[in-house]
Order: C-alpha cells, then sequence, then structure tokens
C-alpha cells in the first residue's frame, strides 16, 4: 500500500527519470505487426515495463498514472458513501419507526437496482466535458452507501440501548449529542474497516466500467482501458497484460489484506457485527 501511494504521488517524476509521460508514442520502437521490439514488450533502461503495441506508449508511465485515477477514485467514492452510509444509518438506527421503514425499504432499492446498466447508460447521457473521474466518483458513492448504512443502522439499534446513551438521555441530552458523542465513536473502529474493505471493490468496478469503454475516456490512463486493449494482444506482448493486470491486483489485495489486519487488531476476539 505504501508502495503504490508512493507511485501515485510521484507518476510524473518517476515517469519523467527517463523522458516519457503516459502520451508519448515510440512508434520507432515497434516491429513488424506493431508489436514492440526487445525481451518483455520492449524493456529497456528507459522503459521500465516496456512499451505498448500498436503505439508504443511508455508502459510503466501508463500503470503509474493510472495508480492515480484507481486510488482517487476508489477512495473519494467511498467516502461518499462512507457520509451518505453513516448519516442515514444513525437515523434509521436511532428513530425506529416510520423513518426506520423509509430509510430500510430505499436501502432494498438501491439493493435491487440495476447499477451497470445504469452506469452505462448515464455515461451516453451526460456531455463529454464532464469530468470522468467526477462522474465515477459521483455514481459509485452515490450507490455505495446501502450496505454502510444497514452496518451503522444494526449497531445503531444495538449501541442506543447501552447503558451510557440512556444515562445521556435521561440527562437531557439532545439525539444529535448521543449520536455524535455516544453512538459514533464506538462505530468508528468498524467504519475504519469497513471503508478499508471497501475501497478495493470500488477500484474493481472503475477498472471494470473503463474496460467495458463506459469508464475512463482515452487517452487518460486506466487499468482497466488497458487491460481491455491487452487483451487483443496476450498472446504476441502478454506484458502489456500483465503489468496493469498485476498492479490492479496487487493494490486491491493489499487493500484487503490491509482490511483483514485493521479487524483483527481492532476486533482481536473475532466477535461478529449482525446487520439487524
Amino acid at each position: 500500500m505504501v508502495a503504490f501511494t508512493i507511485l501515485a504521488l510521484l507518476a510524473q517524476p518517476l515517469s519523467s527519470l527517463t523522458g516519457n509521460d503516459p502520451y508519448k508514442e515510440h512508434t520507432n520502437l515497434l516491429g513488424n505487426g506493431s508489436v514492440p521490439n526487445g525481451l518483455g514488450g520492449g524493456i529497456s533502461v528507459n522503459h521500465w515495463f516496456g512499451v505498448t503495441p500498436l503505439r508504443g506508449v511508455d508502459l510503466f508511465s501508463i500503470v503509474a498514472y493510472g495508480t492515480r485515477v484507481s486510488l482517487g477514485i476508489g477512495v473519494a467514492s467511498s467516502l461518499i458513501s462512507l457520509v451518505i452510509g453513516v448519516v442515514l444509518g444513525l437515523v434509521a438506527g436511532y428513530y425506529p419507526g416510520i423513518l426506520d421503514s423509509i430509510i430500510s425499504r430505499t436501502m432494498d432499492v438501491f439493493f435491487g437496482f440495476p447499477f451497470l446498466i445504469f452506469t452505462i447508460a448515464l455515461s451516453v447521457v451526460v456531455p463529454e466535458t464532464f469530468p470522468r473521474p467526477m462522474l465515477l466518483i459521483l455514481v459509485l458513492g452515490f450507490f455505495g452507501w446501502p450496505g454502510i448504512a444497514r452496518l451503522v443502522r444494526g449497531q445503531t439499534l444495538s449501541l442506543n440501548k447501552r447503558n451510557y446513551a440512556t444515562a445521556s438521555r435521561v440527562m437531557g441530552a439532545s439525539p444529535l449529542h448521543v449520536l455524535w458523542c455516544q453512538v459514533l465513536p464506538n462505530l468508528l473502529p468498524l467504519l475504519i474497516v469497513n471503508i478499508t474493505l471497501s475501497i478495493p471493490g470500488r477500484i474493481g468496478a472503475e477498472a471494470g466500467l473503463s474496460f467495458l469503454g463506459v469508464g475512463m475516456n482515452p487517452p487518460t490512463p486506466s487499468w482497466g482501458r488497458s487491460i481491455s486493449d491487452a487483451v487483443q494482444w496476450a498472446l504476441v506482448d502478454p506484458m502489456y497484460l500483465i503489468f496493469p493486470g498485476g498492479a490492479l491486483f496487487l493494490l486491491t489485495f493489499g487493500f484487503n489484506l490491509l482490511g483483514d489486519g485493521l479487524n483483527d487488531l481492532i476486533n482481536p476476539r473475532g466477535e461478529s457485527h449482525e446487520n439487524a
């Protein structure tokens, strides 16, 4: 995780060390059939991961700049889902009744909503001038809150019956005070683990949408679109598929390991948090 974070932050200076960027073409490095010359798809001192077929773009630059896109969209969309889910989950758990029923039924609607079809349709309707990273962040964040809300709702129902919450209400504390000072602090460890485990799912979703052609638009570097382009070259230039695919695997794998480690650290007895 540290390595990918550094790669994302230093994508520009690291790529410029060899005078490359994800938009510069090196067609002189391509041989017959537009396949890169040399070992490993043209791996050399100036091209650490080789170059892409057909256009000869430096593959390390694509992977480095693509890390920015994947991490940025994954983290930002997860934070949006976290805010929406926590607010609605706290309200639903603290006010069992009409509000709880409305929010719970809304969760059910979102769980059954055809997210992929909607995203594909939305990518056609939204003007090209609208920033595509922002569109993906908003879509992934808006449709990702129900799981967090259901988790927070269940825990709020339980925590709201604890002695410290009851004592606060008896002493005249407002619902906002109880939720902010009594319930939410006890939810923080659970929320930290949850958002850590949700980020790889958002990264994979962005890669999947880009693979289908409805995610990031060219020439913006994207692992998903690179994997899509590399499929047809897999037999003649496997490195074009291995490097962006390996980066996607390692990043999501790292987040899952981090989430599991935090869960073991915060919850050493292995107590499960059941949704109500």
